[in-house]
């Protein structure tokens, strides 16, 4: 099969590969999936650069996210799913060979049948970006007539965050960083976008609520936002936090939290339990089937120009998602 991996850590051009490796081999409860996609997230570029420890094994497929077809089913798989259409999650976490390859070989429970109506570069973009805002958004119950706070509307997460909070009927406030990003905010069905740069959030905030505040913020930036989320957040409250890069070991205001009794929620979407991982793969499956969830594909790449997705991703200037046709 024709793949991209690497042996060392460093930067994209000196260290990816792209060339023939040979076919993954089947185990018992296992798919093979032939994959159309390959979705670059941040986290995969990070792995490959060094930026979350040494190489985990001696040689590696990157990518978490893809979308294929499977055509080979192992022992204890039912040969009925030879055929169906799949996004896959965690193709890379914790194992060798992810998705930036033409087959990927991995438990039947990774890859979720998705409706005939999603494409495949939509289906790159879902196991990461689109569950990470799921699990925000509803892993403490439904939301319906709540008000939430998306921080980073525009970027991958939190532009799919509003789509799903509008979907599961919510109010949405969005923070963004420009005007470029305020109308993909605006795109995605927020009911309102404030720049954090040049308005005063808390006020916007305050003012849009009534003085009542928000139950829910999903969190791109915990510790740089703490200073809004406290002023913010209602009695009762959840932040859902999945990232704090800014203030990676903020100073937690904590009796402010805890006498409005805000509940913090902080996650690795990599992670999450079986049951959670369950329900998001239901929900996104439901809000894909109604056309609620539609991410921007920014760029795309082919298999052979990896090395420029990555680069792409690490520019840091993209709005939405690279992904990789195979």
């Amino acid at each position: 099969m024709k793949a991209v991996w690497y042996e060392s850590i460093g930067e994209a051009e000196q260290v990816l590969n792209y060339g023939d490796l040979e076919d993954p081999q089947i185990n018992d409860g296992e798919v093979l999936v032939k994959l159309n996609t390959s979705g670059v997230n941040p986290s995969d570029v990070k792995i490959r650069a060094g930026a979350r420890g040494e190489l985990q094994f001696p040689r590696i497929i990157p990518h978490s996210d893809g979308g294929g077809i499977i055509v080979e089913v192992g022992e204890e798989v039912s040969e009925d799913r030879i055929g169906e259409r799949v996004w896959i999650w965690n193709g890379a976490f914790g194992r060798a060979f992810g998705t930036c390859a033409e087959l990927i070989v991995l438990p039947s429970s990774q890859a979720v049948a998705m409706p005939e109506n999603v494409s495949f570069e939509t289906a790159a973009c879902l196991g990461i970006p689109a569950s990470t805002a799921y699990y925000g958004i509803f892993a403490d119950g439904p939301v319906k007539d709540q008000t939430i706070l998306i921080t980073g509307g525009a970027g991958a997460v939190g532009y799919l965050g509003i789509q799903l909070a509008k979907w599961s009927g919510a109010h949405v406030i969005s923070t963004v960083s420009g005007d470029d990003k305020a109308t993909v905010a605006e795109a995605a069905g927020a009911d309102l976008v404030v720049n954090y740069k040049t308005d005063n959030v808390i006020k916007a905030v305050n003012d849009f609520t009534k003085g009542h505040g928000v139950d829910r913020i999903l969190e791109v930036e915990f510790g740089g936002n703490l200073s809004v989320s406290e002023h913010v957040i209602k009695n009762n409250g959840v932040i859902a936090a999945y990232g704090s890069v800014t203030e990676a070991n903020p100073s937690v205001p904590f009796y402010n939290l805890m006498f409005k009794s805000v509940k913090l929620n902080t996650y690795l979407i990599y992670i999450v339990a079986d049951s959670d991982r369950a329900n998001i793969n239901q929900g996104i499956n439901a809000a894909l089937s109604d056309n609620a969830l539609t991410p921007i594909i920014a760029k795309s790449f082919q298999l052979s120009e990896t090395v420029n997705a990555h680069q792409s991703v690490e520019e840091g200037s993209i709005i939405g998602n690279v992904v990789i046709n195979i």
